[in-house]
């Protein structure tokens, strides 16, 4: 009398049954990260695009806070630069700040990864001895 497959319990089934369901795709799939499963190297700009734009757009606030308090200074147009020309100013500098101090952290990531990849790869070699 033959088993359906759904009828065996977990614990029954060989080593070779579980494995076929979980094939390498599915386990692509569920993973978190696509890093831990690809090897290609990402190039400068997809690792760095994110601060770049971040510095962009705090540098074109931060200038734009610049006219504006320089408008005020000129008393053109004082009472709505009174407030928005150091806003805009404080605001810029923040977003850029943080865009450059973004830099040095993707770098050090990038820099622990490569890291922690040489290390797996070292740990593999030592296990198969």
């Amino acid at each position: 009398m033959e088993m359906a497959l759904e009828d065996i319990a977990l614990g029954d089934q060989s080593r070779s049954q579980s494995h076929d369901f979980l094939t390498e795709s599915t386990i692509f799939s569920l993973s978190r990260s696509e890093s831990l499963w690809t090897t290609a190297s990402r190039s400068t700009w997809e690792t760095y695009n994110k601060p770049i734009i971040v510095m962009s757009v705090g540098g074109a606030v931060l200038i734009f806070g610049m006219v504006l308090s320089g408008l005020w200074f000129g008393n053109i147009y004082p009472k709505s630069t009174n407030i928005l020309g150091p806003g805009f100013f404080s605001i810029g500098l923040m977003i850029l700040v943080v865009g450059l101090v973004w830099v040095p952290v993707m770098r050090e990531k990038q820099k622990q990864k490569s890291v922690s990849r040489l290390f797996t790869n070292h740990k593999h070699i030592f296990l198969h001895l």
